[in-house]
Order: C-alpha cells, then sequence, then structure tokens
C-alpha cells in the first residue's frame, strides 16, 4: 500500500496562489495515476485534477481549468497542486489519492490539507 501526505494549504484571499504537494511513499511502483480531490464543508468529495504517472494524460474539473496546474516529480514520488487565482468556492480540504491501474478506482487517501480562501 502507498502512504501519502498533503501538505501546502492555508488561507489567501481570493486571486492569490498556494502550491500543494503530495508525497508518496511505500508502494509507489504500483502507481498508474494520481488524482487532486477536495470536499467542502457540508458537501459531497469532488474531482480537481488527475494525471498519470508517465505524465502523458491529465484531466481537469471544468471549475479549475485555466487557473490550477498538476504535475508530478517520479524522482521525488511527489504530485503537486498550483493553483492560481484562487476563488472562495475554491474553499475546501484538499486529498490526493492514488490509482493503481487504469480501471480501478482512486484509493489510499492522504489526510487533507486545508484550503481557504477569502473574499
Amino acid at each position: 500500500q502507498v502512504q501519502l501526505v498533503e501538505s501546502g494549504g492555508g488561507l489567501v484571499q481570493a486571486g492569490g496562489s498556494l502550491r500543494l504537494s503530495c508525497a508518496a511513499s511505500g508502494r509507489t511502483f504500483s502507481t498508474y495515476a494520481m488524482g487532486w480531490f477536495r470536499q467542502a464543508s457540508g458537501k459531497e468529495r469532488e474531482f480537481v485534477a488527475a494525471i498519470t504517472w508517465s505524465g502523458g494524460v491529465i484531466n481537469y474539473v471544468d471549475s479549475v481549468k485555466g487557473r490550477f496546474t498538476i504535475s508530478r516529480d517520479k524522482a521525488r514520488n511527489t504530485v503537486y497542486l498550483q493553483m492560481n487565482a484562487l476563488k472562495p468556492e475554491d474553499t475546501a480540504v484538499y486529498f490526493c489519492a492514488q490509482r493503481t491501474g487504469p480501471s480501478t478506482p482512486f484509493g489510499s487517501w492522504g489526510q487533507g490539507t486545508q484550503v481557504t480562501v477569502s473574499s
């Protein structure tokens, strides 16, 4: 199993930027893709972005396209989420997760990191 630890969250004003990191350890060789999800208070967890470990395929939810960028550093076993032009509606706990195959669900969730965007 892989262990995931997110960091980089915080409080930022609308229009600001944050970069989230997700460091993986353990069975990292089994990674097919990594994803970022978020869960706002009182809402269900939603998909934000994902990247295959090869880096060939990247997907974003429409609401963050053009503002967020997902990337990965294979040598560091770390995936990043650069978030620019943040909006109050981006406020949520952000989680990263691993996918071990193209048809497997995301799993091995991290503990999450809080992002709060003030207006």
